[in-house]
């Protein structure tokens, strides 16, 4: 805490709020989305159900290995913090760069605009065709205001004081946790056929992909098979990220070094049933094909008319626009305490290390509403989250990897949790994540390329930094 900053952090959240933090960032509209790209990359229902249980698997090794970090440096900036001490200042900065750049303030723009698509089902003025002002190729529409709009309150609403915040988040988690296991049950109750579920598994483990153009399926193995495994993974990554969140937070929460890492723990296992569970009810009451074709990707909105008929479209618009909200709620809470801390090392807008009335990092949350509104307004979130799964991953790599560092670093520091199943769970993680890493880059170099680039331009506005301070 610096001198002239002598607020400090109110520790308002229980074990609940952390969870339901954890699983409100982490569940948005990608359950509801992703399964239709993926059953179009690996084309059989044996790989669909194996690529999520993958991705949550993964999610959970990360999860618990994170826990030894969280207890060990229960502050707010958690990732951040982690990198810092593990490594050094740079690679730390190159984490919070990537963050501020792309990773929180662009995911925030793709769920804002995310929650004005589906709200278009409710209100058909607030759509992305419906054009308000255009210049050239540059066209601003009602989807995208809506979606600042949403930013900007959700924004007012954490610059208020976390109380507020996250009984909003822990109230909209819950109705959404209920109303997706609604959906399963339903699913499964209502709508469930014998003969969808045998045909859907009867040649289930024959992986084929997909061609859009000629609607017909082809098999695939060797490099193509890992090709369409390494798009499949991209989008089950994507909708299993953001159970960071909570770390980013642990200075408000009570008894950090216990409850940050049974926050990951038992968020990332609620979200992995939760999402296992939603594609079993996908696949025993969709046809594998109708799931690959649904319109605009939407397979929840396909299975809700299975199940209720024509009014199921406003069901699921509905569920997807109370996930969406709470998934930007929490997104937006977490992201401005690394900028806080970044601040307090002297790494970004002095401003930034300042705490307002409530105890709470204003200045950084506006300075992330300014910047994931300019991203919505450009259009490029879809780009952007496209390849930003590639500097995720490579940052949690080198966070986990941290874990073997400090163990030598700092041998007598602390521990009041360690990593479960240290080395070779944590050494799992790097191995399967750092094999996807490769495969993405070799099979989608034109945007994870971009990805890496902008994490590496981090690198002279670092040292930029750095000379003005000793100036």
């Amino acid at each position: 805490m610096t001198k002239d900053n002598q607020k400090e952090f109110k520790k308002e959240l229980g074990l609940l709020d952390g969870t339901m933090l954890v699983v409100g960032s982490m569940i948005g509209s990608g359950i509801f989305i992703v399964s239709a790209d993926i059953a179009r990359q690996v084309g059989s229902t044996g790989w669909l159900i194996l690529i999520w249980l993958i991705s949550g698997l993964i999610t959970m090794i990360a999860a618990v290995s994170y826990g030894e970090l969280s207890a060990m440096f229960p502050n707010a900036g958690g990732q951040y913090v982690y990198l810092k001490e593990a490594y050094n200042k740079l690679i730390a900065f190159l984490y919070g760069w990537s963050f501020f750049a792309v990773i929180q303030t662009g995911t925030i723009a793709a769920v804002g605009v995310a929650f004005s698509k589906f709200a278009a089902y409710l209100i058909p003025a607030v759509s992305d065709e419906n054009i308000l002002y255009q210049l050239g190729s540059f066209k601003l529409n009602v989807a995208q205001i809506v979606s600042i709009v949403t930013i900007i309150f959700l924004t007012y609403l954490n610059t208020c004081g976390v109380k507020k915040s996250k009984m909003l988040q822990t109230i909209l988690t819950i109705i959404k946790i209920l109303s997706i296991s609604g959906l399963i049950i339903f699913g499964f109750a209502l709508a469930a056929k014998a003969s969808i579920w045998n045909s859907n598994w009867s040649d289930a483990w024959t992986p084929r992909s997909f061609n859009s153009d000629s609607g017909s399926w082809s098999p695939i193995g060797g490099t193509a098979l890992i090709s369409g495994i390494s798009a499949a993974m991209v989008g089950a990554l994507f909708s299993s990220d953001s159970w960071t969140g909570v770390t980013f937070i642990a200075g408000e929460i009570k008894n950090p070094k216990r409850n940050v890492g049974l926050s990951m723990l038992l968020g990332t296992v609620i979200v992995t049933i939760i999402y296992v569970l939603t594609n079993l009810m996908y696949v025993a009451v969709i046809p594998l094909n109708e799931i690959a074709t649904a319109k605009s990707d939407r397979v929840a909105v396909v299975a809700s008319q299975y199940i209720f008929g024509d009014i199921g479209t406003l069901i699921i618009a509905l569920m997807i626009m109370i996930s969406t909200f709470a998934c930007n709620n929490g997104l937006i809470m977490a992201g401005a305490r690394v900028y806080y801390t970044m601040a307090n090392d002297g790494l970004f807008f002095k401003k930034a290390a300042k705490l307002n009335n409530a105890s709470v990092p204003a200045w950084a949350l506006w300075a992330q509403c300014l910047w994931a509104s300019v991203l919505c307004l450009t259009g490029k979130y879809s780009d952007l989250l496209d390849f930003v799964i590639i500097i995720v991953l490579i940052f949690y790599i080198l966070t986990i990897l941290g874990i073997i560092i400090l163990r030598k670093k700092m041998p007598d520091t602390v521990r009041p949790y360690k990593a479960f199943g240290y080395p070779y769970l944590p050494l799992l993680y790097i191995i399967i994540a750092s094999g996807i890493c490769i495969s993405l880059l070799f099979t989608k170099m034109s945007t994870c390329g971009w990805g890496v680039l902008i994490m590496l331009i981090g690198i002279p506005i670092y040292y930029l930094i750095k000379e003005k301070e000793t100036v």
